[in-house]
């Protein structure tokens, strides 16, 4: 196949170009087939054990502290934990630092096919984002479109001016065109599986 440039010179793209093209669109599916039977917790959390055995961040997932009421013991070498409550309300699901700055970000799954509703995040978590914000810290959520396998960070002002508009009786949704266009696809990969902290040198770190 014959390729035109804005110099007027014609170039022949080889059988051999051809293939490599064809090798490396297949590792990128095969990638991400790899990927579709993780949820999103998994390639976050593997993501962050690659970050940190390899000396890029440290970044882990909160702990959400339980009070145990009830145990019960069905053999004697077992016990099951029958009814446990939540302490106290959870914030995010992940913090740490990365290149001397503090991160926090919430992590979301999204089946709709046409937006991304505002009841999946709580009051608390967003005064919480609003907090990092105010000290200088990077908050973001990682939203998982399940529909189109695509993953985004999407900035944390983005959601909050969403969120303020619900308050005053506007749309209670974020609309996938916004994430389009004003939210950063995150690539998937083979290490890390989900690279988000590119994405975070591209949005916060340039």
């Amino acid at each position: 196949m014959a390729l035109n440039f804005p110099n007027k010179k014609t170039r022949i793209t080889t059988t051999t170009e051809r293939q490599i093209k064809q090798k490396s669109s297949s590792k990128t599916t095969n990638m991400a087939k790899a990927n579709l039977g993780m949820d999103l917790e998994e390639l976050i959390n593997e993501s962050n054990e690659y970050y940190l055995n390899n000396d890029f961040a440290v970044i882990h997932k909160k702990p959400t502290p339980v009070q145990i009421v009830k145990v019960e013991y069905p053999m004697r070498s077992k016990a099951v934990i029958t009814e446990a409550y939540y302490k106290t309300p959870s914030t995010t699901d992940y913090n740490g630092i990365y290149k001397g700055r503090y991160i926090d970000f919430e992590a979301k799954e999204n089946h709709n096919k046409t937006s991304f509703p505002l009841a999946n995040i709580h009051p608390h978590q967003i005064s919480h984002l609003e907090k990092i914000i105010h000290h200088g810290g990077i908050g973001f959520l990682i939203v998982y479109w399940s529909v189109y396998n695509e993953y985004y960070l999407l900035p944390f002002p983005v959601c909050k001016e969403y969120w303020d508009n619900s308050l005053k009786d506007g749309r209670k949704s974020i609309p996938y065109e916004v994430f389009k266009e004003r939210a950063y696809l995150i690539k998937e990969g083979y290490l890390p599986r989900l690279n988000f902290l590119k994405t975070v040198d591209e949005v916060f770190l340039k």
